[in-house]
């Protein structure tokens, strides 16, 4: 009978630590907006040619990234896409869109290293990071998450498992529309061009 209660009251426990973990879990970034609480907004990173802020880029179209330049596939490809996306806007309209990639890993990449990075997918886009303070108020302020994974018989040491998302900001500095990394090129040129 001891037992029987004992089990009982461990497993009452166990549903009320499951029922407070879900009320408080991280809420999806796209419900966050549609609750209508404010995601996004100014922030300021350190590029290898200076200050790198959103601010920058007011009257621009800006595409956000947060990864690192280690990431072996999410990061690569959404560049890649936007990228592609990028080169079928005309001269014109590609000179009011920029992107900017966030490292969340400032320890192993550089500010030379993340402007060569960022550059190689179109010249509009500019790298930067900061530090561990500054790094982890943008990434809540934007309803991300990264997390250090260490990798054992690895020579990397680490990885970091991040969110994947393109934050699409518009002209004002204000999130437009938040888009899943394996859009295609294509319809990365329709929501763009929306905001054109």
């Amino acid at each position: 009978m001891k037992t029987l209660r004992n089990l009982l009251l461990l497993t009452a426990c166990m549903l009320i630590g499951v029922a407070i973990a879900f009320y408080f879990r991280p809420q999806p970034v796209e419900q966050r907006i549609a609750l209508g609480e404010k995601i996004g907004g100014d922030f300021a990173l350190t590029s290898s040619q200076g200050p790198l802020t959103l601010e920058d880029f007011r009257g621009k179209v800006v595409l956000f990234f947060i990864g690192y330049a280690s990431c072996p596939d999410v990061c690569p490809t959404a560049l890649a896409v936007a990228s592609q996306g990028m080169n079928k806007l005309s001269a014109e309209d590609q000179n009011n869109v920029h992107g900017i990639f966030m490292s969340v890993d400032p320890e192993r990449d550089t500010l030379e290293k993340l402007s060569k990075y960022a550059g190689f997918f179109h010249p509009n886009f500019h790298g930067g990071t900061s530090d561990r303070e500054n790094i982890d108020k943008i990434v809540r302020q934007y309803g991300a998450f990264y997390r250090k994974v260490e990798l054992k018989d690895s020579a990397l040491g680490y990885a970091i498992d991040h969110s994947s998302r393109i934050y699409l900001i518009d002209q004002t500095g204000q999130i437009a529309k938040v888009l899943p990394h394996a859009m295609s090129p294509d319809q990365i040129v329709t929501e763009i061009e929306q905001l054109l």
